[in-house]
Parts: structure tokens; sequence; C-alpha cells
């Protein structure tokens, strides 16, 4: 009867080193039709990923226990993934090299507006909505 909206980006990998977070985040993202590639709670690991792995999206955070997220953001961004940096303080550099940041804490239903913003952008259009706590950094690709 009710049809689940087809994603433009299906597969997703998420970065973060906060077991509770990662843990809701992928089942939360499950549950609504994503693929999740891999969670990873370190820069390296999730770099190496980047460059083997087929990935539409990642959804990282800033503060890693061996580095930041950043640099992930950097990998996926040369790959030509779609970066979402969900995080508690959103860094300068993050314009150039993601398409949006979340601040944290957020809710479920924000993290999938943040996602649905960056899908809609991606297919040229504008989004209806955007989530609070959220700063979408790219208009138009």
């Amino acid at each position: 009867m009710f049809e689940r909206k087809k994603r433009r980006f299906l597969r997703l990998m998420i970065v973060e080193d906060e077991p509770l977070i990662a843990f809701d985040n992928e089942r939360f993202l499950t549950d609504e039709g994503f693929e999740i590639v891999a969670t990873v709670d370190r820069v390296e690991d999730a770099v190496a990923l980047i460059e083997r792995q087929a990935v539409d999206m990642v959804l990282a955070d800033v503060s890693l226990s061996d580095g930041s997220g950043i640099d992930v953001a950097r990998a996926a961004h040369e790959a030509g993934i779609a970066v979402l940096f969900a995080t508690g303080e959103c860094p300068v550099e993050a314009k150039s090299l993601a398409d949006g940041c979340l601040g944290k804490p957020y809710t479920q239903r924000d993290l999938l507006l943040a996602i649905g913003a960056i899908e809609a952008v991606h297919a040229g259009q504008m989004p209806k909505r955007l989530p609070a706590g959220f700063t979408l950094f790219k208009t138009a690709i």
C-alpha cells in the first residue's frame, strides 16, 4: 500500500566512535531501507573502505578516537562520495568537503531529513524541508 521513497543514496557507511550512536543509526537506517556497507570507528578503516567498497554516502563524526573525520570526508570527497557530518561542532573545513552537517544531538527523523535534503540536491532539486540543527552546504550539484 505505502511504498518507500526511492533512494538516491542506498549504500551508506557510518563512521562513529560512540557505540550506542553507531548502533542506533545502523539499526534505524537499515529499517528505513538503506544498506549499511560498514560501521567503523577509525579513520584508517573508513579510508580503506572508501578505496575498495561501493559507497553512496558517508555519515561521519568529526572527533574520532584515532583522528579526524575530516580526513574521512576528504577521502570520500575525492572519490565522489556524498558526505554528511553528524557531529557536535561542525568544522569550518566541512563546507568544501561535505554536503551538509547535522549537529549532535539529533533525532532519527532529523537524520533522515538531512539525508533526504542531500539526496534532493544531488537530484537537482531544492529540499522541501531542512531539519533543526542541519546546515546544507551545497544547494546545486
